[in-house]
């Protein structure tokens, strides 16, 4: 009688289980059918939540090269869903480059759901080969605007864009062509570039922090080369240790862009003037600091391979900076052009048009009502910053000092309040 009872508990446990475990499947995957019927051609498969989140998917589309003709062909696009309740506002980062799923600040901020969306030819959304004339930021934006479009059906409530650096200014690009499509941007540290070398980004460095720093910059910059032989050496113990590989751009040609690229990226990621070494450094302390602001990796092979399409990007649409010879002009060997147009495809002509990055700074200086700009007051990036009309409702935060990593969380608390409050406010 004894083990009849148990037999029968545990069939009513039993079917319990199933029947939970049956009610919760459904409710798994009701947003995976509909996510099915929206995107009939993707690869749909779960991923792991991110904290805040109770569904994810990692969706894999067939996107069309060229949005005008379907017919050209398609190639594997990268997107990341992350869903906590559909009456929450959504949140679309168009990431610059390659992505994965990583939850954005906004998302945090909001409590909102996410799509990340790779952009188009970078990280595992790269074509091989790559039909170059179809990376350009039109095409881009349709992807955008696409995946926008078919996820409204779902998410209802209201939309913000982000991103950060060309993921930023791809917000505004987005912003300018399809205003309407979100309800807010909100773009970091996002430049937006006037010619194919800004020479913003110059004054910036020749300006920016105090004059003893800037001199020991440059002394910096120079006692790299005066120790050429020594740095080589280093990099290339580097390079080994490392495993990687130069030969596409050669171990001199990675010093002295590296020295020439110093300035630059040393206001951009916040560099301290007492970190820098002083006069009389070893090579191993020179070639360290080096590698720790500039990073010698930039132009190893494998990462030649993968900024390619940015370089691509930059000289023909988006612009870029050049390099400042003459502090160190009677020490280079190697380099002799001030455009990094020596990291760009060989195989193809890349013209620059002016007025394509014009156009976008037109209408978010004329137009752009509800941006909220976040920048660092260091960053050289900054230089290339929208001037904001004073008319226009729209929020320009500059942290000062901050750097090319600067979020909402290192403002002083007043500024984070009025940045939420803004936010708070044009999403009612």
């Amino acid at each position: 009688m004894k083990i009849k009872n148990i037999l029968l508990i545990l069939s009513f446990l039993f079917c319990s289980y199933l029947s939970f475990a049956q009610t919760g499947t459904i409710a798994q995957t009701d947003l995976k059918k509909k996510l099915i019927e929206l995107f009939p051609d993707a690869e749909i498969s779960e991923i792991k939540n991110l904290e805040g989140y109770t569904e994810s998917y990692q969706l894999i589309l067939n996107e069309p090269l060229d949005h005008k003709h379907p017919e050209k062909g398609t190639f594997k696009h990268y997107i990341y869903l992350s869903h906590c309740d559909f009456n929450n506002p959504m949140v679309i980062e168009t990431h610059g480059y390659n992505t994965g799923n990583i939850k954005s600040e906004v998302s945090k901020l909001l409590n909102a759901n996410q799509v990340a969306v790779e952009y188009r030819f970078y990280g595992k959304s790269r074509p091989n080969p790559v039909q170059w004339q179809y990376l350009t930021n039109d095409q881009a934006i349709e992807d955008y605007h696409n995946i926008t479009t078919k996820l409204k059906e779902l998410y209802k409530g209201k939309w913000i864009s982000t991103g950060i650096s060309k993921g930023g200014e791809t917000t505004l690009i987005y912003k300018s062509k399809y205003p309407n499509d979100v309800d807010v941007a909100m773009p970091y540290v996002a430049p937006l570039i006037n010619t194919q070398e800004d020479p913003r980004t110059l004054e910036h460095v020749k300006i920016v922090g105090t004059p003893e720093c800037r001199a020991k910059i440059i002394r910096f910059q120079r006692a790299l080369l005066q120790n050429r032989e020594a740095l080589l050496k280093e990099i290339k113990e580097y390079a080994e240790n490392e495993k990687m590989t130069f030969t596409e751009v050669s171990v001199e040609e990675a010093l002295e862009y590296g020295t020439l690229e110093f300035p630059f990226s040393f206001w951009q990621w916040g560099g301290k003037c007492e970190d820098i070494p002083v006069e009389g450094a070893a090579p191993k302390e020179l070639f360290d600091y080096l590698n720790k602001i500039v990073g010698i990796s930039t132009y190893n092979d494998q990462k030649y391979f993968d900024l390619l399409p940015s370089y691509y990007q930059h000289l023909s649409e988006l612009g870029y900076y050049g390099f400042d010879f003459e502090p160190v002009r009677n020490l280079l060997k190697t380099v002799k052009s001030t455009s990094n147009s020596r990291f760009a495809p060989k195989e193809v002509t890349i013209t620059y048009n002016p007025k394509y990055i014009k156009k976008v700074r037109k209408y978010v200086e004329a137009k752009g009502n509800k941006i909220l700009y976040i920048y660092g007051g260091f960053d050289t990036w900054g230089s290339c910053a929208p001037t904001i009309n004073p008319s226009l409702d729209a929020l320009k935060m500059v942290l000062p000092g901050g750097s090319h990593a600067t979020r909402v969380k290192n403002f002083p608390k007043e500024d984070q309040e009025k940045i939420i409050a803004t936010l708070n406010g044009w999403l009612k």
